[in-house]
């Protein structure tokens, strides 16, 4: 009795310690870590982000790039921090659903090791062509593609990503025979399918709307649940007969495990009231993102289904990063 009254006694400290952080929080700066370099629609998203919630939590967010491994290390450096909500990591799906299947080894757990704050956006990912393709939807291009075996590509910003994994998605689904073409990064290969090197590119719509818009692309479908508002005329691959093919590449907050729940709840108010701000919206929709700012349980759900959805792709295409 005596132990089970020194245990219960140890668990109603430990909940008022808690509840005492975090209504004591945030009393300095937080540090929001993004894990690739400075300058890209990832960083870009978040250091927009972090700019309202300084204003909104009175303490600075410090946007530290801590880039490495696709993701890998500046997630890791976060998933081994204290747990009192003042190390955030700007999570991308790549890195968190996609990593954990194509590396041989992770150095850490995307469910266990984290607690999720809110999904940030959805980054809206569109299939584009030359126009010299005959082409005009998804449906004609597969078709035409089944009658021309072997001889269609898609060019994607590197082995491993989310475009890269939707496009083997699409040919597992419907039996294509393309190739992937990965290169560093998505502007040489949007620079090359307009140049007429390759035929296609699976990329985000940041990168390819103003070319879409002159006409020097053109675009076949976005994998979005629904229309881009860059590129609002643009059918989604639903839209052209793809049933069930809902695809996007994410970015979300995330704080280490066990961070306490009054803590992440104060996070996430304050996060999806960012969001909802008009100046906010504004830059998401100039960087092809979609605002989404959900529960931390609907986050977590998300994670959980897409490393699940990624892990049987990953598999079949046999995809390994090292």
């Amino acid at each position: 009795m005596k132990k089970i009254a020194s245990l219960l006694l140890l668990s109603g400290i430990a909940v008022v310690n808690a509840q005492a952080q975090a209504q004591d929080f945030p009393n300095r700066a937080i540090r929001l870590v993004v894990p690739f370099a400075a300058g890209g629609v990832t960083d870009t998203s978040g250091r927009a982000v972090a700019d309202r919630l300084s204003a909104r939590l009175g303490h600075q967010v410090v946007v530290e790039n801590r880039p490495g491994a696709s993701g890998n290390i500046g997630t890791e450096q976060v998933a081994k921090s204290a747990p009192d909500g003042y190390t955030l990591v700007l999570g991308f799906d790549g890195t968190m659903v996609i990593n954990p299947h194509v590396f041989a080894k992770m150095p850490f757990d995307p469910v266990r090791d984290f607690a999720p704050v809110t999904k940030l956006g959805d980054a809206t990912i569109i299939v584009v062509a030359h126009p010299s393709l005959p082409v005009k939807n998804m449906t004609e291009l597969i078709a035409y593609s089944k009658t021309k075996p072997n001889t269609l590509s898609y060019g994607t910003s590197g082995t491993g990503g989310t475009p890269h994994l939707a496009g083997e998605m699409l040919k597992q689904r419907h039996g294509l025979d393309w190739t992937h073409i990965p290169y560093k990064g998505g502007g040489q290969a949007i620079i090359d399918v307009i140049a007429g090197q390759i035929p296609l590119v699976y990329t985000a719509v940041a990168s390819s709307q103003q070319h879409v818009k002159s006409g020097k692309l053109r675009a076949l479908g976005v994998s979005s649940a629904k229309r881009s508002s860059s590129l609002p005329d643009v059918p989604t691959f639903v839209e052209s007969g793809l049933a069930d093919f809902i695809v996007d590449s994410w970015v979300g907050i995330l704080a280490p495990a066990k961070t306490p729940r009054a803590i992440v709840d104060r996070l996430n108010k304050e996060t999806v009231a960012a969001l909802a701000e008009p100046a906010i919206r504004e830059r998401y929709s100039v960087l092809g993102i979609e605002p989404v700012g959900n529960t931390p349980e609907q986050f977590a759900a998300q994670i959980r289904d897409d490393l699940a959805r990624w892990e049987k792709v990953v598999k079949q295409a046999g995809i390994k990063l090292e």
